[in-house]
């Protein structure tokens, strides 16, 4: 393969996220033509006729699939210079600038202080709040670095880049995996900025902010929230995106899909999380390497260049 300046990645797990997934390769499709978008999923014959996408088979190592997606970095490291991470319900609007480049290490589009992003978050504590940080601090304490560090990024994951630093950006995506793992055990399935965080200032692979100018790019949480502090106007453009996500997520209205949907979750947080987080449990005192360890890709799309 013919390795190119910067690919996409993602991970896919859901039919929900699997339609936002494909507006998405649309998207990559019209405005970055030219660029690999690779996709780590369970399901990767739902992208087989696109032609920009890498999908490899990958089952879901963690309790959740929120930290998969640094499989597919390491995969994108090894065709590519840099690797933009992007959640799949987020949307690409206008061409991509030709000379987009990143500096070694992680380029947040959003990012700062991690004291003050816990500080913040428990201006109103709760249980959950509080145990969180319990989590996070035993998460430092088992790799050795001090929460109280000045130096220690919170990085928003919508939107972010990895880029090759001699080496650095496999030992940081390594231990990216051991503190996925450690966290899980713990009870905290979500949330893989504290663990890239934690990973990045224990590698001393750089994290800072980027504003990547020319990408310009859709997430509904973030315009919602520029929305609402007059930094952004609900252009009829906005208005149909919202609407078409909307549509997805909410499928339709009726009463069956929607008792579908509830009890969907009610099993998921009374069983298959139980039963995921017993088995990273088992396995991680059996055979942790199988649950961190970067092997070879298992492509499965036709995608080849």
């Amino acid at each position: 393969m013919t390795e190119n300046a910067y690919c996409f990645c993602t991970a896919v797990y859901g039919s929900q996220y699997l339609k936002l997934a494909r507006l998405l390769v649309e998207d990559l499709s019209k405005f970055s033509p030219d660029s690999k978008l690779i996709i780590v999923t369970n399901q990767p014959d739902f992208f087989k006729d696109q032609s920009n996408v890498i999908a490899i088979k990958h089952r879901c190592r963690g309790v959740e699939p929120h930290h998969e997606r640094r499989f597919a970095i390491n995969y994108g490291l090894s065709i590519a210079e840099s690797v933009i991470v992007i959640d799949s319900d987020v949307r690409i609007l206008s061409p991509l600038p030709p000379d987009l480049k990143f500096n070694p290490g992680i380029a947040a589009k959003s990012c700062g202080s991690l004291q003050k992003h816990m500080q913040d978050r428990l201006q109103k504590p709760s249980k959950q709040k509080l145990r969180k940080q319990q989590i996070v601090h035993q998460m430092a304490k088992h790799v050795g670095v001090d929460m109280s560090s000045p130096d220690l990024k919170f990085i928003n994951e919508f939107l972010f880049a990895v880029t090759r630093d001699q080496g650095r950006e496999q030992d940081f995506l390594n231990l990216w995996g051991e503190l996925a793992i450690y966290a899980d055990t713990l009870g905290m399935h979500r949330h893989p900025t504290y663990a890239m965080a934690l990973a990045a200032h224990k590698t001393s692979f750089p994290v800072y902010k980027d504003d990547m100018p020319g990408l310009n790019f859709f997430d509904d949480r973030v315009i919602k929230w520029n929305i609402e502090h007059g930094k952004a106007e609900l252009t009829p453009q906005l208005e149909a995106l919202f609407k078409q996500q909307a549509e997805i997520e909410n499928g339709q209205r009726s009463i069956l899909p929607r008792i579908k949907r509830k009890l969907g979750k009610i099993m998921s947080k009374r069983i298959a999380i139980p039963y995921n987080r017993a088995r990273v449990q088992l396995t991680q005192a059996i055979s942790p390497s199988s649950l961190t360890a970067y092997s070879k890709a298992d492509i499965e799309s036709s995608c080849r260049s």
